[in-house]
């Protein structure tokens, strides 16, 4: 079969894997329909994120299930599912309390579609091993585009865990996002708003995002990053930017939350560590776990209270993946 591989900056192309096989009862095969880029995916093409090449590309599918082994309940072939990029059993303690990115069954770290731990192929390739399909496997409600749905497996819930537990706990509260390029920032936006936030105010993030950020009902602060704003019982650091950061977690209120999906790779990364003692907020930081959110995020999709593609920059074909992803500079959609 053919797998797409990143192979150095810039550079990705098609090589022939051995096709996968089921290794177990439990398990499914599933054929990639449309692949999502992460935002992650962004710093690896463009070599800023550290990566040994090549590996297999691809970590956000909507896919076909093709088959399933003996012990798999509910799933069968020809479902349409989606694909969380974290390997996880469902079974033991550590998935059952919701932390599927770090379950006791696998080694740690175990995902599609980057260069961590064991090789578990990514999704653009013709097919694709579940090894735990009845825990991970999510359906695809009827009337849902696969390309809108196709980031569920990563980027979506992590812009939902930004926002949706904190307003379960504060409902109604206004937001602020500290932003660059990355789309979760948008995805935070539209789930915010979805679950009655009053209002969520939008800084920093270039022009594109800036855009996109006020036609999904952001309100624009201004594009860098003062002191601080506010301040808010919510906020988010989607900047990757230690000012984004700072102006944050200084803009959180006392006992608020303050939730950071950046990923700092410097060892250090300066934070107001004593306004955040004096103030005693909850800060968050870490991967996300994708699987506990795809369900309620689906529903949000299907009642038509979130749309995931209003998100998307740019699209692409199957065959035109290699380029399209060398080049790509927003949110890209490849789709079969």
């Amino acid at each position: 079969m053919r797998e797409l591989n990143f192979i150095e900056k810039g550079k990705l192309e098609w090589r022939e894997a051995d096709e996968p096989t089921l290794e177990g009862d439990g398990e499914a095969l599933v054929r990639p329909l449309a692949v999502a880029t992460c935002d992650l995916d962004l710093l690896l093409v463009r070599g800023l994120a550290p990566a040994e090449e090549p590996f297999p590309f691809g970590h956000e599918c909507v896919a076909e299930v093709t088959e399933v082994g003996d012990g798999v309940e509910g799933f069968e072939p020809g479902d349409r599912v989606s694909v969380p990029f974290q390997i996880s059993c469902g079974e033991c303690d550590t998935c059952r309390r919701g932390h599927t990115g770090n379950c006791e069954r696998v080694e740690r770290m175990a995902m599609y579609g980057l260069p961590m731990g064991a090789n578990y192929g990514g999704f653009l390739s013709d097919s694709t091993r579940v090894p735990f399909a009845d825990a991970m496997l999510v359906k695809v409600p009827d009337g849902v585009e696969s390309e809108s749905v196709a980031s569920m497996s990563d980027n979506i819930p992590d812009g939902w865990r930004t926002v949706g537990p904190p307003l379960t706990e504060r409902p109604g509260s206004p937001v602020l996002i500290c932003a660059s390029g990355a789309t979760i920032a948008l995805y935070a936006t539209q789930i915010a708003l979805a679950l009655g936030a009053e209002r969520v105010d939008f800084a920093g993030g270039n022009s594109y995002m800036r855009d996109r950020a006020e036609s999904l009902g952001a309100n624009l602060l201004e594009k860098g990053f003062p002191k601080r704003h506010g301040p808010y019982p919510i906020t988010v650091d989607a900047s990757g930017d230690p000012d984004g950061l700072a102006c944050a977690l200084r803009s959180t209120e006392p006992e608020g939350m303050c939730t950071s999906i950046g990923i700092y790779f410097d060892e250090t990364t300066p934070v107001p560590l004593l306004e955040m003692f004096t103030k005693g907020i909850r800060f968050h930081t870490g991967r996300v776990h994708a699987r506990p959110a795809m369900e309620p995020l689906l529903d949000l999709v299907r009642e038509a209270k979130f749309k995931p593609e209003l998100a998307t920059g740019e699209t692409a074909s199957w065959s035109e993946a290699p380029e399209a992803l060398a080049n790509h500079r927003s949110k890209l959609v490849i789709s079969r």
